[in-house]
């Protein structure tokens, strides 16, 4: 989770479904085993963090920016102020992205647009999802297009309970999750479920 604010003249509305994501998330993750950011302390200098690199599953839930025109200013929206209310820079941007360190299994931007970027010729899509590749994530499971928070609250649920309490692959949770949205009659418009992909290591 982040703060709302401003950044880059684009004002970061609340996201109050990425708390209750949040804390699904949590109550499927062994005790002692993870490591939860919100508000002021989901920064970027601990998104940067070496602690990171121990992290088999890294989890991004906030507002991401794709520029598809100059993708090292695509960045992840982070807190904008320390628990003092001074402000920081919150943006992770690409550049900083390609300049982790860490080994994660999987890295799932739940956020608007992650999976878009610059189509370079020779070189394919440049963007967030090519950066946490490069940094070392054997798979990313990012956003074709602006995700609604509630309905995206509701499959990063029903995806963490068949990774981590079904014991399915990345690829076969995020499948389950999705057709289970698509059965559900508030969610089942494509829009609500069908934005996430994951791309990389597939099993």
């Amino acid at each position: 989770m982040f703060q709302s604010g401003t950044q880059d003249g684009f004002e970061l509305t609340p996201l109050p479904a990425t708390r209750l994501e949040a804390d699904a998330i949590m109550t499927l993750v062994p005790s002692g085993t993870g490591r939860l950011y919100t508000g002021p302390q989901a920064t970027r200098d601990s998104a940067m963090s070496a602690e990171l690199k121990d992290y088999r599953i890294i989890h991004f839930a906030t507002h991401g920016f794709a520029d598809d025109k100059n993708p090292k200013m695509s960045y992840i929206a982070l807190s904008t102020a320390d628990a003092q209310g001074r402000p920081r820079n919150g943006r992770l941007r690409l550049l900083d992205i390609y300049n982790l360190n860490f080994s994660a299994e999987t890295v799932v931007l739940s956020a608007c647009s992650t999976a878009l970027g610059e189509n370079v010729r020779g070189e394919g899509l440049v963007g967030m999802v090519r950066g946490f590749m490069y940094a070392g994530a054997a798979r990313v499971v990012a956003s074709l297009w602006r995700v609604d928070d509630q309905s995206t609250a509701e499959l990063m649920k029903r995806f963490y309970r068949g990774m981590l309490k079904d014991g399915l692959s990345p690829a076969a949770a995020l499948r389950a999750a999705q057709i289970e949205m698509w059965k559900h009659d508030k969610y089942s418009p494509p829009y609500y479920w069908a934005a996430f992909v994951l791309q990389g290591e597939y099993r």
